[in-house]
């Protein structure tokens, strides 16, 4: 076996030792971060389950162009070619509206046929109603806006609605999400790496003496360092898979609510645990935190100890 392989092996079974010693300590110290690090990895399994969710909704917006009153029949339907090479390269419906199709349409389905008749002439414009697909994603769905411009400048036009705008709400809210998530994991990282600062601290103070003759035999600052560094290693790695368990835990009380309220729209979404690769990413992160901490200690505190 290698000399650095050497090393690494008794810095870890000394860490090792030191948990045996005070198990107590170490489990409490690991409940304190566990604690810490469960909200944000929650929010992380939110946002993991809703980030398909987001991209499989049926996101087919409809934007309709309503003339100008002044504007005659022969004009409106000549309008036609230019809105088709607007919309060249991309998949849409076209469909011509009548101002007197529009108006049989709003009487059959709002039943105001009577009340309608009062007014004597047609209030609705003639229109060009367009039904886009082939955005699969909310993000995809901001190409709209560039095609509602475009309407906008054509002669004759009066104004354009597209109905996608709850699909913008939608991607906008995840964004905020994302940024709240982001923050917090921040704040709660700084609180994980103080608590570990704060554990390796108290073990330096315990073993004040048995570094202080470990230095006198020759011992150099790296031979000593490592075993805090596998402690708060340790500390960050055995939080984060507790932190993970309460998680996965969680998701069962939270999937038969999430059922029901289900249902009630005809879907069948559940909240899924993890993948493997983020699991391990995030065990990573928790074992980095604690490492940061105990290197932060370690050079503040060791340095004082002769």
């Amino acid at each position: 076996m290698s000399p650095w392989l050497r090393q690494h092996r008794f810095a870890l079974n000394a860490a090792l030792g030191s948990v045996r010693k005070s198990p107590g300590s170490f489990l409490f110290n690991v409940l304190v971060v566990a604690l810490a690090l469960t909200l944000p990895f929650a929010g992380i399994t939110l946002l993991d389950n809703l980030k398909p969710l987001s991209e499989q909704l049926s996101v087919d917006p409809e934007i309709s162009l309503f003339m100008r009153d002044d504007v005659s029949r022969a004009d409106a339907e000549a309008l036609a070619p230019q809105v088709r090479n607007i919309l060249t390269g991309r998949h849409a419906e076209l469909a011509f509206v009548p101002r007197e199709q529009a108006l049989a349409s709003l009487k059959e389905r709002s039943g105001l046929g009577n009340v309608l008749d009062t007014l004597g002439e047609n209030p609705l414009p003639d229109s060009y109603v367009m039904k886009l697909d082939g955005y699969a994603s909310a993000a995809a769905a901001a190409e709209v806006d560039a095609i509602t411009e475009q309407l906008r400048t054509l002669p004759g036009v009066d104004t354009v609605q597209v109905d996608s705008s709850w699909v913008k709400r939608l991607a906008a809210l995840l964004g905020i999400l994302r940024l709240a998530l982001l923050l917090l994991a921040l704040t709660l990282g700084i609180v994980v790496i103080a608590v570990v600062f704060n554990t390796i601290r108290l073990q330096v103070l315990t073993q004040k003496e048995e570094i202080s003759v470990a230095k006198l035999l020759g011992a150099t600052d790296n031979f000593i360092h490592r075993p805090f560094y596998y402690t708060g290693a340790m500390l960050g790695l055995f939080s984060g898979a507790v932190a993970l368990g309460v998680v996965a835990l969680a998701l069962n009380p939270l999937n038969s609510a999430i059922a029901q309220f289900a249902q009630l729209y005809g879907s069948a979404f559940q909240l899924l645990p993890l993948g493997a690769l983020e699991v391990a990413g995030l065990l990573a992160i928790s074992a980095a935190l604690g490492l940061i901490g105990a290197l932060l200690s370690v050079r503040r505190h060791l340095a004082r100890v002769r």
